[in-house]
C-alpha cells in the first residue's frame, strides 16, 4: 500500500494538534542529548522546530540566523552547548514545560 502523506507532514500535523505529542518530542530530544545520542537529539529537535515555531521565529528568539540553526541541527551539524541550550530553553518556554533530570544509579 502506498503512503498518502510524507512522514514529515504526518509528524507536523500531529504536533500541531496534539500537545502531548509535542512535549514528548521535546522531552525525547533533550533526553537523547543527555544520553550522548547527539544525532538522534538533533533529528528530533529539528522535527520539533519544523512542526512548531519554525526556524525563522526561533532564530529571532535566540538571536541566531535561521540558516545557522538549521546547520546546527543538520546531520553534519556540531552545535555548541550554549546555542543548543538556548534553543531548548526557548522551546520549553514556548511549550510551557520544564525539562527535569532524574539521576538514577545504574548497576
Amino acid at each position: 500500500m502506498a503512503l498518502t502523506r510524507s512522514f514529515k507532514e504526518t509528524v507536523k500535523s500531529r504536533a500541531q494538534r496534539d500537545r502531548k505529542f509535542r512535549v514528548a518530542m521535546l522531552q525525547e530530544a533533550t533526553e537523547a542529548f543527555l544520553r550522548g545520542e547527539t544525532d538522534v537529539g538533533k533529528t528530533l529537535l529539528r522535527d520539533y522546530v519544523n512542526s512548531t515555531v519554525g526556524f525563522e521565529e526561533l532564530g529571532d528568539a535566540v538571536e541566531k540566523s535561521p540558516k545557522s540553526l538549521m546547520r546546527m541541527l543538520s546531520a553534519t551539524g556540531n552545535p555548541q552547548a550554549e546555542s543548543l541550550f538556548a534553543v531548548i530553553a526557548h522551546l520549553q518556554r514556548e511549550e510551557g514545560v520544564q525539562v527535569r533530570v532524574l539521576l538514577q544509579r545504574v548497576s
